[in-house]
Parts: structure tokens; sequence; C-alpha cells
């Protein structure tokens, strides 16, 4: 089975938070980054900062952990982003060059 990730976007000002799952996370990232599906939520809110992901060993796992974070009032998603990134840096910083994201 193939293994897959959950990830928290957010947009710069840190006020909106996006939970998605993938199976090719540095791919579906730049895929928010370069807006490739307008009007999707995070096209809309401009989450476009990676500061969250985890690994699980199949997608079907990660799928259920999105779905229960997604249930999470905001303060434990925040809780949770601090706990391994308190500066809410963008994780995805230094994974592409400028050509990925035209």
């Amino acid at each position: 089975m193939k293994g897959g990730w959950v990830y928290i976007m957010t947009n710069k000002h840190d006020t909106t938070l996006y939970v998605g799952v993938t199976s090719k996370l540095m791919q579906r990232i730049l895929q928010h980054k370069k807006g490739v599906f307008p009007g999707s939520f995070t096209d809309q809110f401009l989450c476009h900062k990676l500061v969250w992901f985890e690994q699980y060993r199949t997608i079907v796992e990660a799928i259920a952990m999105e779905k229960r974070i997604k249930h999470w009032r905001r303060a434990w998603k925040e809780e949770l982003i601090e706990k391994s990134n308190p500066q809410w840096k963008d994780l995805s910083d230094g994974w592409y060059d400028a050509r990925d994201l035209e």
C-alpha cells in the first residue's frame, strides 16, 4: 500500500488553516503554491505556506487522521503546529526553485 501525508497550510498572516492529505507531498504543496486549482479553498484564501506535515504508513491512515484533525478546534491545530514549528515558518522553503513556482 502507498503511504500518505497529512499537512496544514496557512496564509501569510496565519489567519486561515487548511488541512489536507496526499500521497505525494512535494507535488501537492507545489500545486497549492502555484494555484493550480482556481477557486479552491487554498487558492481563495491564499494558503501557500506549509506549517505542519506528518507521514503515515498508508494513505488510509493518513485520510483517517486528516478527517480527525479537520474536526479539531483551531486551538488544538495551533498546538499541533507549534510543537514542531513554533515560529510558523514555511516548511517547504527551499523545496522548489523559482522556475518551479512560475
